[in-house]
């Protein structure tokens, strides 16, 4: 079995952000030469996701509003007395998860229809990074 890892690295312009990532990480399947195998991509932060869905505007805004909703910025988070003011951020990355694993078959994503990749951002505009590792054949 061969491995093959690189790492995303993102600064979004807003606090929260949707980023389609699946060019890059077909790309990075694409050098590692794997033809049959799996994909891990992970988000390396607590504030931050990555997830599969469908790459249509009108579902990024009800997800973003979804997500707004469930965990809403609280300034009486227990987390913010702390000094941090991002609970919310750490509790939409626990709706969302951190991470998505992904079948290669035949040297491609092995996706259904209208999947795509995307990396949240739920604390942005900092430096953060995301792991694509391929294992395989």
């Amino acid at each position: 079995m061969k491995f093959h890892t690189e790492y995303l690295w993102f600064n979004t312009k807003k606090h929260r952000e949707y980023v389609n990532i699946t060019g890059e990480v077909e790309s990075i399947l694409h050098k590692s030469g794997i033809k049959e195998g799996m994909i891990l991509v992970s988000a390396m932060h607590i504030t931050a996701s990555v997830y599969i869905n469908d790459a249509e505007q009108g579902l990024l805004e009800d997800i973003d509003s979804w997500l707004e909703t469930l965990a809403p910025f609280n300034a009486k988070y227990h987390h913010h007395r702390t000094g941090e003011t991002n609970g919310d951020a750490h509790l939409k990355s626990l709706l969302m998860h951190h991470e998505v694993v992904i079948p290669v078959t035949e040297g491609k994503l092995d996706f259904g229809p209208w999947q795509q990749v995307y990396y949240a951002e739920f604390d942005g505009q900092r430096k953060k990074r995301v792991i694509v590792k391929v294992m395989g054949e």
